[in-house]
């Protein structure tokens, strides 16, 4: 088992990343992500075999309560800026395509029905296994199969982005 350190510096990435695409927001994101971590830290991880599948249904699971008060009270939902990670061999022409894109890919992800975005986040943002997102989620694997498929199929309306899921799913393979 990870000190509570060593799973902070593990998994921090991870949970900010689902928590920012769940409520397009960078301060929200932290907020939620920080609730995440010291839920987990007081929490008794003896039994826990999947440290991040349990972190991300934590996450999952905050941002869900989140997005359903933030709704209550009336709140759009914001995109404040994309996923960027670094890779030193693109040129800046290169990465400005990629936010593009990606803008666009964030735009359709927040059309899609919660459920179904979240098990579209969970595999090509988190690049989580088939099994991991039903653990993560409390599902069997059939649904995220589903629920990937009726994402996939949703998004086929823009060739490109359908293109993109695509792609990933195949290299996740």
């Amino acid at each position: 088992m990870k000190t509570d350190r060593e799973l902070f510096e593990a998994y921090r990435l991870d949970v900010y990343r689902l928590c920012f695409y769940m409520l397009h927001d960078k301060n929200d994101a932290e907020d939620v992500c920080q609730d995440v971590f010291i839920t987990a830290l007081q929490s008794d991880r003896s039994g826990i075999s999947q440290e991040k599948s349990w972190l991300l249904k934590i996450a999952m699971n905050r941002c869900k309560t989140f997005l359903d008060r933030r709704n209550r009270g009336a709140r759009k939902e914001k995109l404040s800026f994309l996923k960027f990670r670094p890779r030193f061999s693109e040129s800046t022409e290169e990465i400005i395509e990629r936010k593009i894109h990606m803008t666009e890919v964030v735009q359709l992800l927040e059309n899609l029905p919660i459920k179904i975005r979240c098990v579209m986040v969970l595999r090509f943002v988190n690049d989580l296994s088939l099994q991991d997102i039903a653990q993560a989620l409390n599902i069997p694997v059939g649904t995220v199969k589903s629920r990937l498929n009726k994402g996939i199929s949703s998004l086929k309306k823009d060739t490109d982005s359908a293109t993109y899921f695509q792609e990933k799913e195949s290299q996740m393979i």
